[in-house]
């Protein structure tokens, strides 16, 4: 008599988005509405197991195949193209670019129509869910251009977190508190350039953020995601090497013990400047100023 194989049970969201099909975000939203089934039987709850060796699972009644290879691929994301895989309006996607990448992949967060830089794609749908979630407090840096002048007040007031529409333009579905930012001027002009560090993704958060203040967003450029830089021409694509990936889930991994100040350089971080747009001004570092004890009388 044969033994049975060991069995060796994961989440079902989780062999779903391994597989390289989907984020784990949207595989929960395709086992909740009854598009996965396990060996003949749809599944609808969430935290249900399954053996992606032994059990067949079905996605909108295809086979899933086994886990594959995972690719990371940077993306320097032009104007003009959608950050999705299709797009009903026909507009141009990002899957444009890695038509012959040789790997099925989907955009990490998105970046809007009109914004452009460093976009991440993979197949790893477990490390895209970790990156997308606010949770995980990975810092994305962009070059933003502002018409106008902002004053110190209400640049200090975007720092701290300002109220901001949530979802899409029109949709009127409330309003939410964005997350403390980074702010730091790069260039002074009557347009000014700025270096924003988000730690949250929100729909247009940068261009509404602005707004709120009165000033109205004319460009705005990933340059920075967790330890990645942008390095590629508008356009182009790169893989990512071993020790870049390996860096990016450290980044996704990692837990802040103290809270950062926003708007403010953390001591002993080396300024860093982004390779592509106009160079991130780096600050003098602050002196300490220590009182000095009176000497003793003998």
């Amino acid at each position: 008599m044969t033994e049975s194989p060991e069995r060796n049970e994961q989440r079902l969201q989780k062999i779903v988005a391994a597989a390289g099909i989907t984020s784990r975000r949207k595989a929960e939203e395709l086992i909740t509405s009854g598009r996965v089934q396990v060996n003949g039987q749809k599944v609808t709850e969430l935290g249900s197991k399954a053996d992606p060796e032994l059990d067949h699972i079905r996605v909108d009644g295809k086979l899933l195949k086994k886990p594959q290879q995972f690719r990371y691929f940077m993306l320097n994301k032009p104007k003009g193209v959608v950050t999705t895989v299709s797009d009903p309006e026909g507009r141009p996607t990002v899957m444009k670019f890695f038509a012959r990448a040789g790997a099925r992949v989907f955009p990490v967060g998105r970046l809007d129509y009109q914004s452009e830089g460093l976009l991440l794609m993979t197949n790893d749908g477990e490390l895209a869910n970790v990156l997308t979630s606010a949770a995980s407090k990975v810092e994305k840096t962009y070059l933003v251009k502002v018409s106008g002048k902002p004053t110190e007040p209400q640049l200090e007031q975007l720092r701290q977190g300002v109220m901001i529409e949530r979802g899409r333009r029109g949709e009127r579905d409330g309003r939410v508190m964005t997350q403390p930012a980074k702010i730091s001027l790069v260039r002074d002009t009557d347009n000014p350039w700025y270096e924003v560090v988000l730690t949250e993704g929100k729909n247009r958060e940068i261009r509404k953020m602005f707004e709120e203040v009165g000033h109205f967003v004319e460009k705005v450029r990933r340059v920075g995601f967790g330890p990645l830089i942008l390095d590629v021409k508008p356009g182009e694509m790169r893989e990512l090497n071993e020790e870049e990936v390996t860096q990016l889930k450290r980044a996704a991994r990692r837990k802040t013990a103290t809270p950062e100040q926003p708007g403010r350089d953390q001591p002993g971080r080396p300024a860093r400047r982004p390779r592509t747009g106009p160079s991130t001004l780096p600050r003098a570092p602050r002196k300490r100023i220590s009182a000095r004890r009176p000497a003793r009388r003998p």
